[in-house]
């Protein structure tokens, strides 16, 4: 998750990364790879250094699944709310 909120500002070396998340190379190397075989992020390499950056479609696909349960917990504090107010009404004499 500390490399991910790293690579929101934008792309990094692996050893940028590992500097800033307080890693040896071959760590954050292996975090990255992880990142990187799932989607999360892609590569690029520049001579002998790579850089990462995020990509944009797996978040993309995580916040509409998450938007699909908006309308769900809505719901279900709408019914909390009504629950409290008839609970406050009858303890009012």
């Amino acid at each position: 998750m500390n490399i991910v909120q790293l690579l929101r500002d934008g792309p990094l070396t692996v050893g940028e990364i590992a500097e800033q998340v307080g890693l040896r190379q071959p760590q954050a190397s292996k975090h990255l790879k992880v990142l990187s075989d799932s989607g999360v992020v892609e590569v690029r390499v520049d001579a002998n250094r790579r850089i990462y950056k995020l990509r944009s479609e797996p978040f993309q696909a995580m916040d509409l699944w998450l938007q699909s349960f908006q309308h769900i917990m809505e719901d279900r504090f709408d019914n909390l709310d009504n629950y409290l107010r008839e609970l406050q009404n009858k303890e009012k004499p």
